[in-house]
């Protein structure tokens, strides 16, 4: 499994581990329309439960540390492996950037909503 493989299922496991709401008994159950992960939603709950100041917003480095990973140089290198980045990732600076607003246009194409401020 792939780095941006095990972000999404950090973020999207989280959105199927909320209870699910009440059908009301009175209304035949009909199959549930899926539902598009809220990324911006399950983040801000994920900052707010650690007890550190988080920028998930503009921070892969965060992003990655919210999903439990290992946030390190050489796994964001290899995440902008992954993710296809052709710049320098002498460049990390640059490099974060980018694979900041990679993970979020990710997210959005494999069924997140994200708010498009944080696509590039």
């Amino acid at each position: 499994m792939g780095i941006f493989s095990a972000i999404k299922d950090a973020i999207f496991g989280k959105a199927e581990a909320a209870p699910a709401p009440q059908a009301d008994a009175t209304v035949a159950a009909a199959p549930a329309a899926p539902q598009a992960v809220d990324v911006e939603a399950i983040m801000t709950a994920a900052a707010a439960s650690v007890d550190y100041p988080s920028n998930w917003r503009e921070s892969i480095v965060d992003v990655m540390k919210l999903c439990g990973l290992d946030s390190s140089l050489a796994n964001r290198k290899e995440l902008a492996a992954e993710l296809g980045f052709t710049g320098d990732t002498n460049d990390s600076a640059s490099m974060n950037i980018w694979l900041h607003k990679q993970v979020m246009n990710q997210l959005a194409a494999n069924g997140g909503h994200v708010p498009d401020s944080l696509k590039g």
